[in-house]
């Protein structure tokens, strides 16, 4: 596969102990990884107080009600990425059947009674006390570590140089179900999502090209297909007529992508100073919070702060594509080729849509938007790529 080299590898059962003998698992962390991660959490946590702080009918009156909740889901998936490394990405290869009739089982729950409606997206499972879940966060995870033990099984094992037909139908087999699922919500972002991972783990497990490409082929006439049955709701269907013309309806459909880029004009190279921004203070975007997080950075952190944040992601899928490279076996560089995928993509469909390059997906910013489920999911990647940089073998 072009850009990977992969080694066959059989895992050692003594990795961790010649790990524990002669090198730590502190020093074998990918620090770069790990801070621009923080940091980029770090800066999310005051865009979120920024955008919230005055808007008394989502803080319940408390100006510090969302800044606290983000950095208690911070905390918490830092939490599971600790957990993550501790159990390892090999012993999660050997748990994928558990996980995935786990997720397969929490989407279905959103199709019933114990699922909730925000934004137009019935994707949401309320859990009380202020708290949800969205199950498609997670569903990202177990697709990407399912095709992941498919797709490599024999290669790892030596049988193969790459992945058979009957081995690629196994993987995308697993992958259908979950999306027919997130379709029947209808969450099209996440979809959207999981469809540019399933191509990123086919690219780097060294399937062959024609399946890449007969997946593209098959997008496209699947979105052709859905537009000419009127399978779209409405609310999707203003989505895209005001990305292809924001000035169809600037006080409906395209006020949100139309203030979004006022907030991030008037910042200009160094923004108009942290709480200060008259969009953000106004009120004027709504989900400033969530969706449209960026806006905040590109009206009171300007151009200077708003490229910190791309700075920052583009270390994080830097450093995620070196261990990528850098593993000796198919399945942990499949993982990785998924995560970098989901991350590149995601990241530029929330920047994009704030800009007007992209249509309104309702997907968050990757460690910056307010958000439980997907920052519990981020960071649970974050020690998966971490497990597979920590667990390569050391030779004596």
């Amino acid at each position: 596969m072009a850009g990977f080299s992969v080694q066959r590898y059989a895992p050692e059962r003594s990795t961790f102990a010649k790990l524990t003998a002669r090198d730590s698992v502190l020093r074998r962390l990918d620090w770069w990884l790990l801070l621009s991660a923080l940091a980029l959490s770090f800066i999310g946590s005051l865009l979120v107080w920024s955008a919230t702080r005055n808007r008394t009918q989502l803080n319940q009156g408390d100006p510090y009600y969302f800044l606290i909740r983000h950095a208690m889901n911070t905390g918490i998936g830092f939490g599971l990425m600790i957990a993550t490394i501790w159990l390892g990405h090999r012993t999660l290869r050997g748990a994928v059947p558990v996980l995935y009739g786990l997720s397969v089982v929490l989407i279905l729950a959103v199709l019933t009674p114990l699922g909730a409606t925000v934004n137009g997206a019935h994707a949401w499972i309320i859990i009380g006390g202020g708290f949800s879940l969205q199950p498609s966060e997670f569903t990202k995870i177990t697709i990407i570590l399912g095709m992941a033990m498919i797709l490599a099984s024999r290669v790892d094992a030596g049988d193969q140089l790459h992945p058979d037909h009957r081995t690629v139908m196994k993987s995308l087999g697993l992958a259908a179900l979950p999306i027919l699922i997130i379709m029947m919500m209808p969450d099209l972002g996440s979809v959207m999502v999981i469809v540019i991972i399933i191509l990123g783990v086919l690219l780097a497990s060294g399937a062959s090209n024609r399946w890449v490409l007969g997946l593209i082929g098959a997008g496209v006439a699947g979105a052709v297909a859905v537009a000419a049955l009127g399978l779209l709701d409405e609310y999707q269907i203003n989505r895209f007529a005001a990305f292809a013309n924001p000035n169809l309806d600037p006080a409906g459909v395209g006020y949100n992508t139309n203030q979004a880029r006022i907030a991030i004009g008037s910042g200009g190279l160094t923004g108009t100073g942290l709480f200060k921004g008259s969009q953000t203070t106004g009120q004027f975007v709504p989900e400033q919070q969530t969706d449209f997080v960026f806006t905040v950075a590109g009206e009171e952190l300007g151009f200077v702060g708003a490229g910190l944040i791309l700075v920052l992601l583009g270390v994080v899928l830097w450093r995620a594509c070196r261990i990528a490279r850098e593993t000796t076996e198919l399945y942990g560089t499949v993982v990785a080729a998924g995560i970098i995928a989901w991350f590149g993509f995601q990241s530029f469909e929330n920047i994009g849509m704030t800009l007007g390059i992209m249509p309104v997906a309702g997907l968050p910013l990757p460690f910056v938007s307010y958000g439980g489920s997907s920052m519990f999911a981020v960071w649970v990647a974050i020690g998966l790529l971490q497990s597979i940089r920590v667990q390569r073998p050391i030779t004596a």
